[in-house]
């Protein structure tokens, strides 16, 4: 029996975003990302909250006594900027709050998670070029090792748009069998009833066991891995089909076991399906900014290719 299994009893019970938050840098990213986060606040009739975090100026520490905010030039100015971000975005009646504090992002974004009781918190994040292949991280992906609530990442290669509250027609669930994709699964499961769309399950598997096969004989090693290669995929396959109980959903998941690397074979999977959204679990690090550079690190990899966005939830 999957360890999955009883996750989901009863049926996906609780999972809901009333509140969302978008954390936001004005910037193009944000605009992609706002997209999403309005999408998510129709389909679930959210209240949704936009903070920015203004950060202290080069070697001035932030006052222990604030300025009044009539006197605070940069809170003024971000108040004008979140205004004119929000007009271009055209909420369409929306429940929308804005929020602007002194000081990291980190702490802004945490401080408002707990006192908000976030539910979703929703960022952009930006694409880097060629440093990509060294430093993958960026504050986004930094935040996601962190918050403990679900995060919705939106890449540099998602198209703008998306403000219909349907648009999740299929959902890929990335799972390694392990217990941040148990807690991932949930959600995936939720906003596939939710938005009646197809689900589909995906495992990858490395193309083949280096270690086992690096010193035997060529033909030996040759039919060994033939046979782990079937027996590896006939055990996940077996594994995929009883995440989901069968009934669960209207549109029976399609399961997915590939033999590529990672995070290539998920990307390829998004790609061949069509999907509007990719739910994973996301490996927690009490060392954020290290976490987020470690070259070619899964997560991040997928969020900076992905066409649509990608649903972090932390193990």
């Amino acid at each position: 029996m999957s360890t999955f299994a009883p996750v989901l009893e009863p049926r996906t019970q609780g999972i809901a975003f009333r509140n969302i938050l978008l954390a936001t840098d004005f910037s193009d990213a944000s605009g992609r990302a706002l997209s999403a986060a309005a999408a998510f606040a129709r389909r679930w009739g959210s209240q949704l909250l936009l903070v920015h975090a203004v950060p202290p100026e080069p070697r001035r520490p932030v006052p222990l006594d604030p300025l009044p905010p009539e006197f605070d030039r940069e809170l003024c100015e971000a108040e004008k900027r979140i205004r004119q971000f929000l007009e271009a975005a055209g909420m369409n009646g929306l429940s929308c709050r804005t929020q602007i504090e002194h000081g990291s992002v980190w702490d802004v974004i945490s401080s408002a998670i707990r006192d908000a009781e976030i539910d979703l918190l929703v960022m952009g994040t930006h694409g880097r070029g060629a440093i990509r292949k060294l430093a993958l991280g960026s504050v986004a992906e930094e935040v996601l090792h962190m918050t403990d609530c679900p995060v919705l990442t939106v890449g540099p290669r998602v198209c703008p748009g998306g403000s219909d509250s349907s648009y999740l027609r299929t959902i890929l669930f990335a799972t390694d069998f392990g217990p941040a994709s148990a807690r991932a699964l949930p959600y995936a499961v939720s906003l596939t009833e939710n938005s009646d769309a197809q689900l589909v399950l995906v495992h990858m598997v490395p193309p083949m066991p280096l270690a086992d096969a690096a010193y035997a004989p060529a033909v030996f090693a040759a039919d060994d891995l033939l046979q782990w290669r079937e027996a590896v995929r006939t055990e996940s396959e077996k594994k995929l089909k009883e995440l989901v109980p069968p009934g669960t959903l209207a549109k029976e998941p399609r399961c997915v076991v590939g033999m590529d690397f990672l995070p290539e074979g998920i990307l390829c999977a998004t790609a061949e399906h069509h999907v509007d959204l990719i739910v994973m679990g996301a490996n927690g690090s009490a060392s954020p900014r290290i976490a987020s550079h470690i070259p070619w690190a899964l997560t991040h990899h997928v969020i900076c290719d992905a066409c649509c966005p990608v649903l972090t939830v932390r193990g």
